[in-house]
């Protein structure tokens, strides 16, 4: 009797919720409606090497510092060449990617490399040892970044770029609040020391590998002949050359996130704290991109970006007038839709622009330009912080937001997509 009641409260409870459950799944289905198998296996493939990549990297300062003697500033020195060293990789790549018109190879050495160099770390007894490790990882990501974009591009239909791009950027975010958990988690319960961690990072990595060997396959980007690299041709020009000129006036306003995980130790957030609001602003990013991302294929490209724009500049000027932990907790939550807003849909609206035999290239100057800006903006940034004030800080990096928002406003006027 008492089996038959519960069967019978299983079956009214499923009943109950069936029109709720019914729509949770249209709604999913509707989601990823448009999502091809190479975007899919793509964005697994960013997810995979994002965990692999953040189960090492939030404990590099800490593994350099206290374990093989290196200081803050050879960690500047590590960093200053991985990044520069891939922001130029990825227009190489981007190039070549259009040239050879097989962008699934670049695309698979470019993981390869990075998935074999990085555990390596836990080899390293030197800084330099660090230092060499890293640059082969960021040659990595150099080689497949635009490749990968492009094909992307290439797999899917222009109506839903939007989507497809925010897809995408919602697993790589994915990576990023799933790794540091993990390594907490192997810290906490399983290993006693980093290098075991930076071992075990290589098992995502592996599988990342092993997704573009079976799953992705190649696409022919565009319908034009192949041609050969002329370095004069591929210079952008025209409404091209002005979006990425306003990108990276937009990039030279926005510093490192790190300044904003400094602000919130100065207003109170503690060590122990510090990692749950990392997490928390990933999930934020998480949930956000995709949603955005498909927005922007039905109300345009544009208005997506500007607002993600303006989201950023009043998120700066919110922390630089915040007081408390609970203004930061909220502020990193705003903030993080300002990479719902435009992570997707910034490199969306360049595959528009793009012609579709250029698209590498194209993704190559995209990648090189925000790669340059990054420097001197985490520069600029410091130095107005020390110099004179936090708030000075923040309202420059605002100030920048809000003239390249009115910039893509006034000079990149809505188009008709490029097609595959």
């Amino acid at each position: 009797m008492m089996e038959f009641e519960e069967k019978a409260s299983s079956f009214l409870i499923i009943f109950t919720l069936h029109p709720s459950l019914f729509s949770l799944i249209t709604y999913m289905r509707h989601l990823f409606k448009g999502i091809t198998g190479n975007v899919l296996i793509l964005g697994l493939v960013s997810l995979c090497t994002d965990i692999s990549s953040e189960m090492i990297y939030p404990l590099l300062p800490l593994f350099l510092t206290t374990v093989i003697g290196g200081g803050p500033a050879f960690l500047g020195l590590i960093e200053g060449v991985a990044e520069s060293t891939a922001s130029i990789l990825k227009l190489v790549s981007g190039i070549m990617s259009d040239r050879v018109r097989r962008r699934k190879n670049l695309v698979l050495w470019g993981y390869g490399i990075s998935a074999l160099a990085r555990p390596l770390i836990a080899l390293a007894t030197t800084p330099l040892a660090v230092l060499f490790i890293r640059f082969a990882d960021r040659v990595g990501k150099g080689i497949r970044t635009s490749p990968r974009d492009a094909l992307i591009a290439d797999s899917i239909d222009p109506s839903v770029r939007g989507k497809a791009y925010g897809f995408h950027r919602s697993l790589d975010n994915a990576g990023a609040l799933i790794g540091p958990l993990i390594a907490t988690l192997l810290l906490t319960w399983f290993v006693k020391d980093l290098r075991s961690v930076f071992w075990l990072a290589a098992i995502p990595g592996g599988i990342a590998v092993l997704l573009i060997v079976l799953k992705v396959r190649e696409v022919e980007p565009g319908t034009g002949k192949k041609r050969d690299v002329n370095f004069l041709r591929i210079i952008p020009s025209g409404r091209l050359k002005t979006y990425l000129l306003i990108l990276l006036l937009f990039t030279l306003g926005n510093s490192s996130d790190v300044f904003l995980l400094l602000r919130a130790g100065q207003l109170g957030v503690t060590q122990a704290r510090i990692p749950l609001l990392w997490a928390f602003f990933n999930l934020v990013k998480m949930v956000s991109t995709m949603p955005f991302g498909a927005l922007s294929d039905r109300v345009g490209r544009r208005w997506l970006i500007i607002s993600g724009w303006s989201v950023y500049a009043l998120a700066y000027v919110g922390f630089a007038f915040a007081t408390n932990e609970l203004h930061i907790w909220f502020l990193f939550a705003f903030y993080g839709l300002f990479y719902g807003l435009t992570e997707g849909v910034e490199k969306a609206l360049l595959a528009d622009i793009a012609d579709p035999t250029e698209r590498g290239a194209a993704f190559g100057w995209y990648n090189c330009a925000i790669g340059i800006g990054a420097l001197p903006a985490s520069i600029i940034f410091g130095v107005i912080w020390q110099r004179v004030s936090p708030h000075a800080a923040f309202g420059f990096g605002a100030f920048l937001a809000c003239l390249a928002a009115v910039s893509l406003l006034f000079l990149v006027k809505p188009q008709q997509v490029s097609h595959l």
